[in-house]
């Protein structure tokens, strides 16, 4: 597998190749105030993208960059990936296996089934479900496409850092919430210590802050609201070594928070994001991460897949 640490080139070919399969995801502007916070904030709506997450960017470019065999395609995901490869798969006529662990949110693996691949359930962890696909892409020969790992992966994931510089070239601050680190790892590498870019962590999942204090990525126990999108046990090498270089400044969240910003982001502005998708705002929300004076800050709401039924109380 390619792991170089891709850089801006890396970034601007991946958004050529992947051109046309992926939306320009909109970015919301709100005045001080908005989210109970006390300034204003950039939301990028990348929860509007194909399947309800980031996650085509890198799943196109991983299978559009490599020859893939006759067996297709295999993965394993929490939800959120397994989502991007099918859809990647049916867009693009190929086969594909998926295995997602028992954790993953029901909303996600109903529609996974949706897309017609074969959709493997078992463990309880996005590392279980992680080594019964690699033993399937040994034994069928299919191309594996990691959720996290590899050159092509995080540079489809860094389009979104290009993306939302085109659309806002002020802004001082990037959040973005991580779990094996893909997306911060490829927004990291486009925006290369240019721009602040902040971690934002669950403190019951804290992958790169681990790592951060042990000089490389290590094992975490994983629980919690947002273990279902965020919740790989390690995170990747291509990520660390991204946020690493970029010098990306790590917050955790409780999980208390994630669920708050969650409701402030459909009450105020109708936003149905998944929890792992609020995990990034809850920075702000908590003071975890306080924007000095005129400070620019985005918020990259990165997934939208859950039942909003949970966030409209009962008449």
């Amino acid at each position: 597998m390619d792991d170089r640490l891709p850089d801006r080139t890396d970034i601007d070919t991946a958004a050529g190749r992947i051109a046309g399969r992926i939306r320009r995801t909109p970015v919301l502007e709100l005045d001080a105030g908005a989210l109970g916070l006390g300034h204003a904030v950039t939301l990028k709506l990348e929860l509007l993208q194909h399947t309800g997450s980031f996650k085509p960017r890198g799943a196109f470019n991983r299978v559009l960059s490599a020859e893939v065999p006759a067996a297709g395609l295999v993965a394993a995901s929490g939800g959120n990936h397994g989502l991007a490869v099918a859809h990647v798969a049916r867009a693009l006529g190929l086969p594909a296996e998926v295995f997602v662990p028992t954790a993953s949110s029901p909303v996600k693996v109903a529609r996974l089934r949706s897309y017609g691949v074969r959709v493997v359930v078992g463990g309880n962890y996005y590392a279980d479900a992680y080594l019964a696909s690699a033993e399937r892409a040994r034994e069928t020969g299919a191309l594996v496409v990691h959720a996290y790992e590899g050159t092509p992966t995080v540079a489809g994931q860094g389009t979104l850092g290009r993306e939302l510089e085109q659309q806002r070239r002020d802004v001082d601050t990037v959040l973005v919430a991580v779990g094996g680190g893909g997306l911060i790892g490829g927004i990291a590498s486009w925006y290369a210590g240019r721009t602040r870019v902040v971690s934002v962590e669950p403190e019951r999942i804290p992958t790169l802050a681990a790592a951060l204090d042990s000089g490389g990525p290590v094992d975490v126990d994983v629980s919690g609201v947002a273990a279902d999108s965020l919740g790989a046990r390690r995170l990747g090498t291509s990520a660390y070594r991204a946020v690493v270089a970029a010098g990306v400044v790590p917050v955790l969240v409780p999980d208390e928070a994630i669920l708050d910003a969650r409701q402030r982001l459909w009450d105020d502005v109708r936003v149905a994001a998944e929890t792992g998708g609020a995990t990034a705002l809850a920075a702000l929300t908590t003071g975890a991460y306080r924007p000095a004076p005129g400070e620019r800050v985005a918020v990259v709401v990165c997934g939208g897949n859950t039942d909003p039924r949970d966030l409209v109380p009962e008449a």
